[in-house]
C-alpha cells in the first residue's frame, strides 16, 4: 500500500506555507492557497488533498465555496464546522472585495458598471432577489437595500418598499437589479410588467427609475441598454 504522506514529510518545496514564503501567494496552486485556511487535513489524507476533493466537485474550481452550502461542506469528511464557517467567511470576502474595487468605478448611466458592481454578489444566488440602488441628482451612489427574495423563479415585488427606501436615503434616481437563478438575463414578461409599474409610480413622485438589470451567470440585460425604459 502507498505509504501515506503528511504536511510535514512532504518536501520542503511543495509544504504550502513554505511556498509562500518563498513564491508569494501568486506561486501557489487553488488546492495549496485553500490547504493554508484549512490548515489541517484527516489521518486519510492532508490539507492540500482534502483542498483538492472540495475543488473537484459541483463546478470544479474556486466556484465552489460559493455554491456549496454551509450543510454541504460539513458533510465532506474532514471540513467540520469551523473549517465550513471560515470557507463561506472567504467566498464572502472575495465578493465584497470585488465590490469594493468595482464601487469606485460605478456609474449610474453606465449599466455595465452597475452590473459589474453586483455580478458576483447576485450570480450565484439559487432563489431570486430583487434590489434597488438609489442614487441623488448627481448621480452618486447613496446605497442599496434587498427589497424582496422570493422562490427560484420569482421575487414578489412591492413598489412601495422601493420608494420607501428611496425617500428614506433622499435618492431621486433608482435602479432595480434582480438575478435569474438560470443563469439566463432574458427579461420574462413579468419582469417587463414591474419595470413598467416601478417607473410610472416613479414618475409620480419624482424619481426616476433609470434602469432595471437581470444579472445572469456573468452576463447581464440592462433595459436602459435595450431602449425598453
Amino acid at each position: 500500500m502507498k505509504e501515506h504522506l503528511t504536511m510535514q514529510t512532504l518536501p520542503v518545496s511543495e509544504q504550502p506555507y513554505e511556498k509562500f514564503l518563498s513564491c508569494g501567494a501568486q506561486g501557489l496552486s487553488d488546492a495549496e492557497l485553500l490547504s493554508i485556511i484549512i490548515r489541517t487535513g484527516t489521518k486519510t489524507c492532508n490539507s492540500t488533498e482534502l483542498s483538492m476533493k472540495l475543488l473537484t466537485g459541483r463546478q470544479g474550481n474556486l466556484l465552489n465555496l460559493y455554491d456549496y452550502s454551509y450543510d454541504e461542506l460539513i458533510a465532506i469528511p474532514g471540513i467540520g464546522r469551523v473549517k465550513a464557517i471560515q470557507l463561506k467567511a472567504v467566498a464572502e470576502l472575495s465578493a465584497r472585495i470585488a465590490r469594493s474595487e468595482r464601487a469606485v468605478r460605478m456609474r449610474m448611466d453606465q449599466p455595465a458598471t452597475v452590473a459589474a458592481y453586483y455580478m458576483e454578489q447576485m450570480r450565484h444566488r439559487q432563489t431570486e432577489q430583487l434590489m434597488a440602488a438609489f442614487f441623488d441628482s448627481k448621480c452618486r451612489f447613496l446605497g442599496d437595500c434587498v427589497i424582496s427574495t422570493g422562490s427560484i423563479t420569482s421575487a414578489f415585488v412591492s413598489p412601495r418598499e422601493i420608494f420607501r427606501q428611496a425617500l428614506l436615503k433622499n435618492a431621486v434616481i433608482i435602479v432595480l437589479l434582480h438575478n435569474h437563478p438560470s443563469g439566463d438575463p432574458v427579461p420574462s414578461p413579468e419582469d417587463y410588467d414591474v419595470t413598467r409599474v416601478v417607473g410610472e409610480c416613479g414618475r409620480m413622485i419624482g424619481i426616476e427609475l433609470a434602469d432595471h438589470i437581470i444579472i445572469g451567470d456573468n452576463d447581464y440585460y440592462s433595459f436602459k441598454d435595450n431602449g425598453t425604459i
